[in-house]
This record gives C-alpha cells, structure tokens and sequence, in this order.
C-alpha cells in the first residue's frame, strides 16, 4: 500500500508513525513545503487526556513530549492586574519546533519518508497512491481545488489576533484582560519551555482599529502591545515570527474525502485556540484516520466512512464548542463589565462545557469565591446560598426564587375556559416549589387562540375560571403565577400538534398580521391589519390587562415572539409594509409598543410586566442584533420590567442551531447591553446549568419549558440535591401534607450527588506532570 501525506504538521507525522508502525511494509511519504526546521507560532497545548491517548498509542512519542513539555494545574484570570488563580485544569505545553522535531524523529525511526522544501502543486503526480492525505493546513491548496467536492465552508470571523512569543516566565496559563480607551485587549498566555511562553493577543475589529494598528507592521505591532501589557510582560520583550494581525477562519466541509483523497487537521476543521484544541484536533483526528487504514488497507471507501464515522460527531461537538468561546472573546467589551469573580467565572464556564460544578470538583475554593460575590450583591447573609434560591423582586412582587415555569401550550381549554386539568397542570408546579409561574400564551378573543383549546381572558367567565387557578396556587405555595397575553396573528386557527403540524382547522377563522404573508403553504393568507383594526386589538389587550389583574395574577407576560401578532410587525420576514408600521425598526416597533404601554397604564402598577421577544429569526435577513438591542430598550424605557428573550420560530424555513443552554447568548446579549433584567430559556435541564447561567450574568431568571412536564417536583428535588436550607426545612414552604417527605429525600438526593461527585472525579484523566 503506498500513501502520499502532503504535509507535515503534527497530525501529518502522528498519522505517519501510527500507520507505519502497524502496517510496516506500506509506503509512506510527507511532502513538507518548509524547512525541516521552520516552525511557525510558538507553543502547543495538551490536555492530560490527549496525552494519555498518546501514551496508549505510542509511547516513544509519549515520552520525547513528555521530556519536554511544561505541565501546568493551574490557570489564572487576570483584569488590569486583578488576579484569581483556579486549579485542577491539567494541561502541557510544548515548543511546536521541538514537537515536530520529535515526530519527525519517530517518522525516520519507523521508516517513514520525509521530503522537505517540497511544494506540492500538483496531485496528479501521485497518481499511483492509494491514499492521499491532505494536511496541508488551514490554507490547504488541495481543499481549494476540490472545494465543491468537499463542500468547503470558510466563514472569516471578526477579531483580530496576532501570535507572539516572550522569555516572561509563566507559572500557569493565563488570560490577560485589559481595558484600554479604545476598548478590551486579551492575551492568552502560557509557558510551553523554560524561558520562553506563548502570548497570542486578541481584540475586536473595532478597538483594532481605533487604536490604529496595521496587519503587518511587527515594529508598531510589539511597541503598541508592550506598552498596553506593561505591567504583564514586566520588562520582558516580545518575540515575533511572520506576527501579522490575523482574522481565524472557521473552516467545515461536508465530506472529508474526495476519491482517494482526505482530508486531516486544519484543511479538514478548524476550532479557536481559545480552547486550545488545533493540534490536539489534528492529532486526534490522525489517530482516527491511521484506525481506519489499518482496519480497512486499500479499500478506501470505507477507509473513509469508517474516520468520519469516527470523529465527526466529536470534531463538530469540539467546533461548536470552539464557536462558543470564540464568540465570547468577541463579545469582551459586554463581559468586561461584570464584578471580578463574576467576570472570571464567565471566563471559565465561557464554552458551556464547564459548569459550576465542574470548577467545584476542580478547585472549591474558586466557586467558593464566585458565590459570596454574587451573594453579597443579592444582599444574601448566606455567603455560599445557591444562586438559584436566592429570592428576585419585580416591582413590589417578591419571587421566592429564581426558576421560572415558561409558559407550554395545553390546548386542554373549552370555550376559552381553563379547567381542572390547569388547576391541576399549574398548582401542581406551585406546590412543587416554583418561583414564578408563566402561564400558556392566553388569548384575548376568539380569534386570537392559537387552537380551538387555547385559554382566554376576554370575558368574566374566564376571568373566574383562571381565578379559581391563582387562588389556589397564592393559598397553597410561595410561587408567584404571572399570565402571558397574546394573539396568534397568522399562525392561528390550527389543529392541536397531534392532530398535524401548523395544519389548518378545516373551518378556520379570519387571520391577520401585520403583513399579507402566510406562515406556511398549507395555511390561509392573513389580512393585512389597518389602523382600525390595531385600535381594536390594542383595546382588546388593555381588556385582557385589566381582567387579569381582577383573576389575581401577579404579572403580565406580553406576547410579542415567535411569530405571533405582535412579533410579525418586529420582524423584516413578516412586516414588508410599507407605511409608517413597516421599514425600519422604530416604525416596525411602533403598534406593539402602543400595546404595552397601553397595557401597562392599565395593569397595576404594583405588579410587573415582562415582554417575551425573539432575538434571532434563525433565517436568511432575518432580525438583526441592532434591531433586538433597539427593541429591548424601547420596551424597558416603556416600562418593562423584564424582557423574556427567546428565539425562532418567526417563519416555518427556520434553521436552529440547538443544544444546551442554546439561548443564554441572547439573553446576555440583551441584559448586558440594555441593561435590562432577563428571562433566558432553552433546553435547561438541571439545578448545575441553572446556577451556571446566574452566575455568568447571561440571565436574571431562568425558564425551564418540557423539563417540568414529567417532572413537577423538579425546585423540590433540585433543592435536595443542594442541601438548601437543610437545616431550616420548615422555611421551603412545603405544603404541610407533604413536608414529612423531607427526612427521606434530601438525605437520598445528598447521597446521590455524592456518588456522583465520586464517579465523575473517578473519570478525571490521571495526570501526566513528571
């Protein structure tokens, strides 16, 4: 078997060793366009579980890194010279010159061929190959020329980043922060040898400009930077090596094959330094791929399959994470904001991946640290209280804690009249210990349900059915029940979602919206709404305000997302008038703003009122950021008193990226530029996720939707689980029929998380420092 690797990075050469260690009598080559020893960027850097990947798979390589690496446990947030250190991370660093001299070292004692100053410009030349592999990088010549077939995508991000190296010794990796006039300057630091570290500095497009930095003037470049980390480099010099201001490519390709050719390490995906993963992707992905051709030799059809079948779930799970934290760093300037430990926890949990417990198990002293700070500013005597029982007050309405019921459609009215089931549904999830329940989106006529089994709270009837509701759960519980008013607008007038997907009832009512658009292709155009007709709705909400007040809610939520009646005037995919409600966002604003304020001179003015609003339409010219931060704003300055931010489900060509916690962004986005409170909502499922979210600052309450559908005692068992007010049972509020439940299960949750605390510092790689 002959293979051809054309180029010789680390995942080039790992790839090489593996494979000519398990096949000896196979062909192999690298074609490197440099120098043996050319090296370009400084340090590398491992985990202690890519490491022990390295010792079960060749353990000569192993042992060359392991000789020569600089291991660190600790990593250190620093902001204008304010410092927290956390612990229990387990990471190497290595010389990328020294890394690549010891592969090349293994590839000459396994018998691989290494042919440097080679550049390759033509593939045809290895026409005999049975495989080629194309490592050749970021900017792979070989991806470019078969990019459709690959299906390459390279979206170009906004920061700036420049790659420098210093003799500043660093006795654990650290991340710079410092403010400067013309805005937030990173440095992302570690030693990779003694006497020399890594120091790859990073800011947005914008402070890059304004602080008049050019791509390639190294000179300028290194006076400006030493001067900005002075106090950080304490005299010691930058090193520079082609140092140009670079923008990183986020690189994905649907296929990673293309006849005999794959692809492997950056010419393949790429994922952000920020987390450190480039080499370790490249390696890893090398380690896959050799599996592979040693498994499957010269077919290489399923030489391939079986490397994709290998690592593409974990390359995108790694990529996405990447994502997450490279959208972190371009968003500095809106974290920087945060009190210290708020601020380095924000660094830490940055990616998702890390939560609160997580660092616990790493190093309790930090979270420890993270707690009393978020404490002490909720005015909390309990230093190391669970951020998500710590009581929230909206206006003079005092929510005993900080999980919040988001509103679920139970298409179980009759006439608009909510019934025993809701008795049942919403008292349930009160006497369970909910802090603030949102009722389903409730209608404010007839033709403002979204199905014929949505709740109203048009007329007295109803206002005495969800009476009896609100009674019940101000009675029996310390939760607080706030009611979500809305119209469904075009998406209207449909079968209950078992009976089809947005399928239209066969004798639908008239529907209306703020253009002549219709939701799908199955349903009715709606009218386009006049000045008339908006005088009419906005009464009919002003009625619903009044009458939910009079059926004893604590707080209105004002449906303005997803679509519905009011959303489609905010959105540019559903509002193409083009009188004074349509074009830009302060006329497409116009009509819901006149709802709310309307509503809230009507509404109690003891009791607060939120807004929910979607902040990304998940599609093609879509809401903007702009729009969201204007939109906020206006509803704050009107008098909200929280916003509710969610996303989608605008139009039915919607696209979502979805996975854990996948609305937190805008929530954050939104409370930390309006400077407004937030609801944040999005596949939550657990108390550890919860506290995450608070304390990162990304949301004020957090909304848990399908998590509470099976399970109504969620607060109850969470609050076990967390040993909350285990000494003081009797102040949780339990109902008293079900408060002998406490002796059994806070010592059985209690147990439980300690057996997981224990298997999960079980799992922890073992560490590789000498």
């Amino acid at each position: 078997m002959k293979i051809t690797v054309v180029g010789g990075g680390p995942g080039g050469l790992y790839f090489s060793i593996l494979t000519k260690k398990a096949i000896p009598d196979c062909d192999i080559t690298v074609y490197e366009r440099n120098k043996a020893d050319d090296a370009f960027g400084f340090g590398v850097v491992f985990s202690d579980e890519t490491l022990s990947e390295f010792l079960t798979r060749d353990p000569k390589s192993y042992d060359l890194i392991r000789n020569r690496f600089a291991y660190w446990d600790e990593l250190d947030v620093a902001r204008n010279g304010e410092k927290v250190r956390i612990t229990g991370n387990g990471f190497c660093g290595c010389s990328r010159k020294t890394l690549l001299q010891l592969l090349q070292q293994r590839c000459l004692e396994e018998g691989v061929n290494l042919k440097f100053e080679a550049n390759v410009d033509d593939i045809s030349q290895f026409k005999d190959s049975d495989i080629i592999v194309a490592a050749d990088g970021i900017n792979s010549a070989i991806r470019e020329q078969f990019a459709s077939d690959f299906g390459t995508n390279i979206e170009l991000q906004s920061n700036r980043f420049v790659w420098m190296g210093s003799t500043k010794p660093l006795d654990a990796f650290t991340y710079f922060f410092r403010e400067t006039p013309h805005g937030t300057f990173v440095a992302h630091t570690y030693q990779y040898e003694e006497g020399m570290s890594t120091w790859i500095f990073e800011t947005t497009d914008e402070t890059w400009k304004k602080a008049g930095f050019s791509v390639t003037d190294e000179e300028d470049t290194i006076n400006k930077i030493s001067e900005i980390f002075k106090e950080e480099l304490d005299g010691h010099a930058l090193i520079t090596n082609r140092s140009h201001w670079r923008q990183f490519p986020v690189i994905t390709n649907k296929k990673w094959s293309a006849g005999n050719i794959v692809l492997l390490g950056d010419s393949k995906a790429t994922a952000h330094y920020s987390i450190g993963s480039g080499t370790k992707l490249a390696m890893e992905c090398a380690i896959a791929l050799a599996d592979s051709v040693i498994k499957h030799k010269t077919d290489t059809k399923a030489v391939f399959e079986n490397y994709e079948k290998l690592r593409r779930n974990r390359v995108e799970v790694i990529q996405h994470a990447a994502n997450v934290s490279l959208e972190w760093f371009q968003n500095m300037d809106r974290h920087i904001q945060h009190d210290f430990m708020q601020f380095a926890f924000s660094v830490m949990t940055r990616a998702k991946k890390v939560t609160f417990e997580n660092l616990a198990l790493r190093d309790p002293s930090f979270p420890k640290k993270v707690l009393a700070e978020f404490n002490t500013n909720a005015g909390n005597e309990n230093l190391q209280t669970s951020p998500a029982f710590t009581s929230y007050k909206l206006r003079n309405v005092k929510l005993e804690n900080r999980i919040v019921m988001s509103p679920m459609e139970q298409y179980s009215a009759v006439n608009g009249l909510v019934n025993d089931w809701h008795l049942m549904h919403y008292g349930s999830r009160a006497v369970g210990g909910i802090g603030l329940i949102l009722t389903e989106a409730t209608a404010i006529s007839p033709t403002g349900r979204i199905t014929p089994g949505c709740p109203g709270i048009w007329n007295n009837e109803q206002v005495e059915a969800w009476e009896r509701v609100t009674d019940f759960i101000h009675l029996n519980s310390a939760a607080k029940i706030g009611i979500q008013i809305g119209h469904s607008g075009r998406k209207g007038a449909v079968k209950f979602p078992w009976e089809g997907n947005n399928e239209p009832l066969d004798n639908a009512w008239g529907l209306m919206s703020a253009s002549p658009i219709p939701f799908n292709d199955k349903m009715a155009v709606p009218v386009e709404m006049t000045q008339e007709d908006m005088d009419i709705i906005t009464s009919e909400f002003v009625t619903a305000a009044q009458n939910a007040d009079k059926a004893g809610f604590d707080m209105i939520e004002l449906q303005a997302h997803h679509g519905f009646l009011l959303a489609s005037f905010l959105s540019p995919l559903t509002n193409i008038r083009t009188d004074e409600f349509g074009g830009s966002i302060e006329n497409r604003l116009k009509f819901p703003l006149r709802v709310f304020k309307e509503m809230r001179a009507a509404f109690n003015s003891d009791k607060p009122m939120s807004v929910r609003i979607s902040a990304c339409d998940w599609a093609e010219n879509g809401i903007t950021e702009a729009d969201v931060i204007a939109i906020s704003k206006a509803f704050k300055d009107a008098g909200a008193d929280i916003i509710n931010v969610s996303t989608g489900l605008t139009v039915a060509n919607q696209k979502p990226v979805v996975g854990r916690m996948w609305q937190t962004p805008f929530s954050d986005m939104v409370r930390n530029t309006v400077h407004v409170p937030t609801i944040t909502a999005g596949y939550i499922q657990d108390i550890d996720q919860i506290n995450t979210i608070l304390l990162n600052g990304r949301a004020d309450l957090v909304a848990l939707g399908k998590t509470l559908l099976l399970d109504p005692s969620f607060v109850r068992n969470a609050q076990a689980y967390e040993q909350h007010k285990a000494d003081n049972l009797e102040a949780l509020g339990i109902p008293k029929p079900y408060s002998f439940a406490t002796s059994h299960l806070y010592p059985y949750r209690g147990g439980e998380r300690k057996m997981l605390e224990g298997m999960k510092k079980a799992l922890k790689p073992l560490t590789h420092k000498k």
